[in-house]
């Protein structure tokens, strides 16, 4: 685990910090240069994109907090405050949060500047599996979002001081946070690849809720979650992550037939 890779003066520098930050640079530069190449104007999808990362990490934070208010009481400001209070580097954050506000943001900002919805959003659908490829480092380097327990050989052990030894102590945990990197990273590559020669508007990022949604359903049987994640009705227990991953497949499934009748 490095949880901090080094300090400039008091200072320190969180992986999961600089992992953010890469992936937010990445996306940018990625969508200047998709946009670029189809002789568009890039002025408003800069915009978009600091809308994008604002409502990615303030829907993030919101959704922690809506989850782990227990863990406030006392210190209310602390809500406000998402690098972890004295510590420099974005914590406490809840990825699916941060992209239902993102998805709710950019369709208000594309339909306010009458941008095409589908053929916007399918500019930064690789960014999206590229920003869960590297962030996911990040995780794994924090030492959170982590697996459960598994006698696999490729099972890992925290060290102690970290949550993961606190919960499990030393048994070796499903690497989830690098099975959700490397998946992350191919993903990126497969919608990178399809981009140009996509059949219609709305089909890389109709693949990419689809896909994702999928993957996140399988992986939550190998994550750990405390209990305040779980629901209980007819003899289930889902996490809430389960039934958004359900949401967002049907939405990309949607998009996917609507869409697949109007040809580019």
């Amino acid at each position: 685990m490095y949880p901090e890779l080094f300090s400039i003066g008091p200072f320190p520098l969180r992986s999961y910090g600089l992992t953010l930050a890469i992936s937010f640079f990445f996306g940018v530069m990625y969508v200047k240069h998709m946009t670029s190449k189809d002789g568009k104007d890039f002025e408003p999808y800069l915009t978009l994109s600091y809308i994008l990362i604002f409502c990615g990490v303030i829907g993030a934070r919101v959704s922690y907090v809506l989850f782990h208010l227990s863990d406030f009481q006392g210190h209310w400001m602390d809500t406000f405050n998402p690098f972890g209070g004295s510590e420099f580097g974005i914590s406490g954050l809840n990825l699916y949060g941060g992209v239902i506000l993102s998805i709710i943001g950019g369709f208000l900002y594309c339909k306010i500047k009458k941008l095409p919805i589908n053929e916007t959003f399918d500019y930064f659908a690789p960014t999206l599996a590229f920003g869960l490829g590297v962030t996911r480092i990040g995780c794994f380097m924090n030492g959170c979002c982590f697996g459960t327990p598994t006698d696999l050989p490729w099972g890992i052990s925290f060290p102690a001081g970290s949550l993961p030894f606190y919960i499990f102590q030393d048994q070796h945990l499903h690497p989830a946070q690098l099975y959700s990197s490397l998946y992350g990273i191919l993903l990126f590559l497969v919608l990178h690849y399809l981009i140009k020669r996509k059949s219609f508007h709305g089909q890389i990022v109709a693949i990419l809720f689809m896909v994702e949604a999928t993957f996140r359903y399988m992986i939550e049987s190998v994550r750990y979650y405390e209990d305040a994640m779980y629901i209980s009705f007819g003899g289930f227990h889902p996490t809430y992550n389960h039934l958004i991953s359900i949401s967002l497949f049907v939405l990309g499934f949607t998009i996917y037939l609507t869409q697949s009748k109007k040809k580019i």
